[in-house]
């Protein structure tokens, strides 16, 4: 209890022994559940009665009697005690990695179908930890990590620095996308001088992070006759199929889509271009059990 510029403060102890004493009935049973002596409580309650000016409770034999007062601090106490025991609780969780709130940032376009596939059973497993996801084509994703705006990052191209941690979670290939009429579509492979009069058709993305250029055109000194961006999958691949042009996706992705469109996966270059969704954190937050949990449940998912 404490006075603050004449003004009484009642604590939260003060509101525990009320509680207490309410429910068991008597101060030594209410100083054995606090772990308390009868006498330190009975001066923390007299203490505070003198502070406020009346009394809390009044004695009939052996009996306590609740004054207006002490009914007024037991509402408090009963209206009060459960929030704080809870934000406790939470809190408690939170600290042990229980609860609380994963963030996903999105540097893999095509990885959101794979990524519903690690979101729904790892619900299910963490009831108390909710998911949000952000899925931005110009999403700056490390400077999002270190901003502590996400706290996992999926991507095919980590960038390794100094805080950050990135694990393998998904073994794909990236291949090329033609349509069933394109003059290649029978091909087991294409080289990339093939592919020189090509609309090569790609997410927003620059460039330089791009595979299909870095690990493929480049190194041939070549490109594509034109290079167009679209934003959806579904519209990509709409015009992939109506023979608009060319792209280059995984291949779990593609053979999805070619159940119900007119479609080729062709691998780029003999050997093809294998890749790895990645999913980055800060080590600092290695230990959070519900984000380790999302890393080795998303090595478990496969693409069917």
């Amino acid at each position: 209890m404490k006075k603050i510029h004449g003004k009484v403060m009642v604590e939260r102890h003060h509101l525990e022994i009320l509680r207490a004493v309410e429910r068991q009935g008597s101060l030594t049973a209410a100083a054995e559940q606090l772990h308390l002596t009868q006498s330190a409580l009975s001066h923390a309650i007299r203490k505070l009665e003198q502070q406020l000016g009346t009394s809390v409770w009044l004695r009939e034999g052996r009996q306590l009697r609740l004054t207006q007062a002490g009914h007024q601090l037991l509402a408090l106490a009963n209206r009060l005690l459960p929030q704080f025991e809870h934000a406790e609780m939470q809190i408690h969780q939170i600290a042990q990695g229980q609860r609380g709130s994963l963030r996903v940032g999105m540097e893999c376009h095509p990885c959101y179908q794979w990524l519903l596939k690690v979101v729904g059973p790892y619900l299910q497993q963490w009831p108390d930890v909710d998911v949000d996801v952000k899925q931005e084509f110009q999403f700056g994703g490390m400077g999002a990590l270190f901003g502590h705006d996400i706290d996992l990052l999926v991507t095919p191209d980590p960038l390794h620095k100094p805080g950050v941690r990135f694990e393998p979670v998904f073994d794909y290939e990236q291949v090329l996308v033609v349509s069933e009429d394109h003059s290649l579509a029978d091909e087991k492979w294409v080289e990339p001088h093939q592919l020189e009069k090509e609309t090569l058709i790609t997410y927003p993305v620059a460039v330089e992070r791009l595979d299909i250029f870095t690990r493929f055109f480049l190194p041939a000194h070549t490109a594509p006759a034109r290079h167009k961006t679209i934003e959806t999958t579904d519209i990509m691949l709409q015009m992939v199929a109506a023979g608009r042009g060319v792209s280059a996706l995984p291949r779990w992705l593609v053979d999805d889509y070619a159940r119900n469109m007119p479609i080729r996966a062709l691998k780029l270059g003999q050997q093809g271009m294998p890749k790895q969704i990645f999913l980055g954190f800060r080590e600092r937050d290695e230990a959070v059990d519900y984000l380790n949990a999302f890393v080795k449940l998303a090595r478990s998912i496969r693409w069917n």
